[in-house]
């Protein structure tokens, strides 16, 4: 194929293959010369089925559109680099080019959504997708869903600087390292109370409640003196015992060694050059118990023909005609059902009072708090008791016309509940389940009790998310992922499983193994192991102080024209002019006289203005932004990236974000506030199951189904729950 022309394929032979394509992905950089050569615009009047993902770093058509960016400046534009860090202490750059792999998940979830729409009536579109809204909306989204030690407040209310977060999931130094623990649910307490050997100190019922084991100043001493002198593997086993979430806190090394990783096979060597192989994650997710990996080859099932091109349906939603029953709990069981809701489909909350989602339990007084309200909108909600045979025939009977189940329990559970693909395939062929765990569902590690913060630990994140230099300064005790990632791809891979009903007539499950997409983030490193023959980055690549409080502003050079750039913006002439500088090697040499003087040029500017002069240079550069800034900044307004929405529960508008995909024709998402639990079970009962108004009544007399009326159990808050 001749590629010639500015990098754009050209000839009868391009056309030929457009005209055999469902999907086309392309990153020319917006008003360049190669986004002209390639012409999408006329690619789409020729191929008008055809589904484009046109991807960039700050969208098209926009007045930020030609900016550069980096890992640094989206951590800093997305407001994640306010939080990462330690009290006191300058913002940490999160390891890894987390905001690129987040984004990845996003767009292929956007991608498959409209292609999805496509089979349904033949029309193609084109995606504009930002990686900075797709980085800002799935690593640690500030006016997104939250984990339950936050208690329902968004990350947007974060205070200024790096809030004391560690004492929620604390890490404990023992004998041969750190460990982390999670003892947020009262049994988790009393489990840990005993482990203790039941210390007189604690033994008051008070501490029975979170927030007062939160404000003991003697507690986290306590523990770390019971902890002193076990290892971490005891510490773990100890901890499993006890009903206590334990984590050892792992080097990437080392969890890459565990026994949980090669008894899943999570990595396979490829040759990645001529004569050079290297360990890569052998894919993110388990189709039907097997690896989705790219050598493996598709059934030979020959693809249905595209659907005729209906009438443009302006105003309309990619997954509208689609059901979901989301059993999901906390984040990452939330965030999946959330997403689908927001693209058009009916998504149905099953819950019981008795088992309540701990998202929900951590609403407080008014029944609804910012954070359920941004995971759970777009949805209805059925109380439904999976413990009675009833309650369990009932729910069969509504998978019976379901496209998608979500669960999110600890591997085992949804089999012996019967709500795995096996089980309900004799119901609902078509049918597709979707689990999502800590470890996987297979391997020693599949029934450990897991959350976030947990994960990342085992995963070797948090050993990686530390200041240069400085092991032990753990910085990852705000953030909330992998959960929004992890939400999205078992959302793809729900589509794709969609997609594949399409040509087979069969559903299938998806297996979504947090700690394996969080490795799969790490995967450049995994493979280049402890070879560096060349510095990371170029210099200066960091963070430097600007006028005002605590303000920071993104300065990443990437080569020797940035550099040039760079000097011109600060005047420093002299350096551009030093021959010591002029290379990569040369400048990373002399990083510390380098970063010295950007910080005195930033230092007096302020963040927005310092920004604004080195990308008009074509430098990248991000001012920090925080939560509570996002939805007034002029990038974020003209993408119309958040809205206000009032909830019945809430005396005040919440911000909430807004458009989901920016495409032709594809409607903002719906204004239907999350709901309380059982409020639609006499609707969804009487529409889905068919039962009349005194029959509903008559379940819920017995304990069947529940309504927002009824009497509720004492909660036993997210009892099977296995991550964030």
């Amino acid at each position: 194929m001749d590629s010639s022309r500015n990098g754009a394929p050209c000839g009868l032979e391009w056309h030929d293959l457009l005209a055999d394509t469902d999907l086309l992905v392309e990153n020319t950089v917006p008003e360049s010369a190669a986004e002209a050569a390639l012409d999408v615009d006329a690619i789409r009047r020729a191929h008008p089925s055809l589904v484009i993902l046109s991807i960039s770093d700050f969208g098209r058509g926009n007045e930020f559109s030609t900016w550069q960016a980096t890992s640094p400046v989206f951590h800093a534009l997305t407001s994640e680099l306010s939080r990462s860090g330690l009290p006191g202490r300058p913002p940490l750059i999160p390891p890894a080019e987390l905001p690129y792999d987040v984004a990845a998940a996003q767009a292929v979830f956007q991608l498959l959504s409209l292609y999805h729409d496509r089979l349904r009536t033949g029309a193609g579109n084109r995606i504009d997708f930002s990686i900075l809204d797709g980085a800002m909306q799935t690593l640690d989204p500030a006016y997104g869903m939250t984990g339950s030690a936050a208690a329902g407040v968004p990350l947007s209310q974060a205070p200024r600087g790096r809030a004391d977060e560690r004492y929620k999931y604390p890490i404990i130094p023992c004998q041969d390292g750190f460990a982390r623990i999670c003892v947020l649910a009262k049994r988790q307490w009393r489990g840990m109370f005993e482990w203790m050997g039941r210390p007189e100190e604690f033994a008051d019922p008070k501490f029975d409640n979170l927030m007062v084991r939160f404000g003991s100043p003697t507690l986290l001493p306590a523990i770390a003196r019971h902890f002193a002198g076990k290892t971490r593997a005891e510490l773990e086993q100890q901890g499993q015992e006890h009903g206590v979430p334990t984590a050892a806190v792992l080097t990437l090394e080392e969890a890459l060694d565990t026994e949980q990783i090669k008894a899943r096979a999570f990595l396979r060597d490829v040759e990645l050059a001529p004569g050079v192989t290297g360990p890569v994650p052998a894919g993110v997710v388990e189709i039907d118990g097997a690896r989705a990996w790219a050598d493996d080859v598709p059934d030979g099932a020959a693809p249905r023909p595209a659907a005729k091109i209906t009438a443009h349906r302006r105003g309309e939603l990619p997954l509208s005609g689609l059901r979901v029953l989301d059993l999901g709990v906390i984040v990452v069981g939330g965030d999946t059902g959330r997403i689908l809701g927001d693209l058009g489909a009916d998504v149905i909350k099953v819950e019981n009072s008795a088992f309540v989602d701990g998202a929900r339990a951590a609403q407080g007084a008014t029944g609804m708090a910012p954070g359920f309200a941004a995971g759970h909108r777009n949805k209805r909600s059925i109380g439904i008791n999976l413990r009675d045979p009833e309650g369990h025939r009932l729910l069969r009977e509504l998978a019976r016309a379901a496209d998608i189940v979500l669960t999110n329990f600890k591997p085992g559970v949804i089999t012996s509940l019967g709500l795995d693909y096996a089980s309900l395939q004799d119901v609902n062929p078509g049918i597709v389940v979707v689990d999502s765990s800590a470890f996987g569902p297979t391997g020693p590690w599949a029934k450990r009790l897991g959350y976030g913060p947990l994960v990342r630990a085992a995963a070797g994140c948090t050993d990686q998310w530390v200041f240069p230099g400085e092991p032990g300064s753990f910085s990852d005790a705000v953030t909330v992922y992998p959960d929004h990632v992890c939400a999205r791809v078992g959302a793809f891979a729900a589509l794709a499983l969609l997609v594949r009903r399409e040509r087979t007539g069969r559903g299938g499950s998806v297996s979504v193994a947090q700690s394996e997409v969080m490795l799969s983030h790490f995967a450049a490193k995994i493979a280049a192991g402890e070879r560096a023959d060349r510095p990371e980055h170029d210099g200066p690549w960091g963070l430097f102080p600007a006028a005002g409080d605590d303000d920071w502003v993104a300065v990443t050079v990437r080569d020797s024209a940035d550099w040039s750039a760079l000097c011109s913006v600060i005047e420093r002439p002299d350096l551009l002019a030093d021959p010591s500088l002029a290379d990569a090697a040369g400048r990373d040499a002399q990083r510390a006289r380098v970063d010295e003087a950007v910080a005195g040029w930033t230092a007096q500017h302020s963040p927005a203005d310092a920004m604004s002069a080195l990308q008009a240079a074509g430098v990248p550069a991000g001012a920090m932004l925080r939560g509570i800034d996002l939805a007034d900044w002029e990038y974020y307004r003209a993408r119309r990236s958040f809205r206000h929405e009032q909830h019945p529960r809430s005396a005040e508008p919440y911000v909430l974000e807004d458009v989901q995909i920016h495409a032709e024709g594809i409607a903002d998402p719906p204004l239907r506030p999350a709901p309380l639990l059982g409020e639609q079970t006499y609707v969804i009962a009487q529409e889905l199951l068919g039962l009349d108004a005194a029959e509903v009544a008559d379940l819920v007399e017995r304990g069947v189904l529940e309504t927002v009326d009824a009497p509720v159990a004492p909660a036993r808050s997210g009892a099977t729950a296995t991550a964030g």
